[in-house]
């Protein structure tokens, strides 16, 4: 039987490619966490730890131009994981009552040793994100 934080991450493009087992394995390192509105799950300049998984409400990804909207099924904080020096790039705060999954940096790096096929789609929402940014900067 399918656990909800399972079967949360499978609806997630991130991790929609996994297997049944590598899929079990990142529920497993994945905490769910409460925020109320206004609260901040990153800022901006400070380390980054890990991502978050949002799986109800909204979040605000304020970037240096511009605030972008996220939620369900949206992830937050990928690209602290793919660095050697994991600064946050954006202010995220809760724009309403939110409920995620939250990943740790190390743990997520063992789940991607164990599971490379991860890496494709992640690098795929970086880049869209980064095209996006191109083409609408401000």
């Amino acid at each position: 039987m399918e656990t909800s934080t399972t079967a949360a991450l499978r609806a997630v493009p991130l991790f929609a490619a996994l297997d049944d087992e590598a899929l079990g394995h990142a529920a497993a390192i994945a905490t769910e966490i409460e925020f109320p509105q206004g609260a901040v799950l990153m800022e901006r300049g400070l380390p980054g730890a890990g991502l978050f998984v949002i799986l109800e409400g909204t979040a605000s990804v304020e970037l240096r131009h511009r605030s972008v909207e996220i939620g369900p099924g949206n992830t937050v904080g990928e690209l602290s994981l793919l660095t050697d020096n994991p600064v946050r790039v954006a202010r995220v705060r809760a724009a309403s009552d939110l409920r995620a999954l939250a990943i740790a940096a190390a743990e997520f790096r063992d789940l991607l040793d164990q599971q490379p096929r991860i890496a494709l789609p992640m690098l795929s929402e970086l880049a869209r994100r980064l095209q996006d940014l191109i083409e609408h900067p401000a």
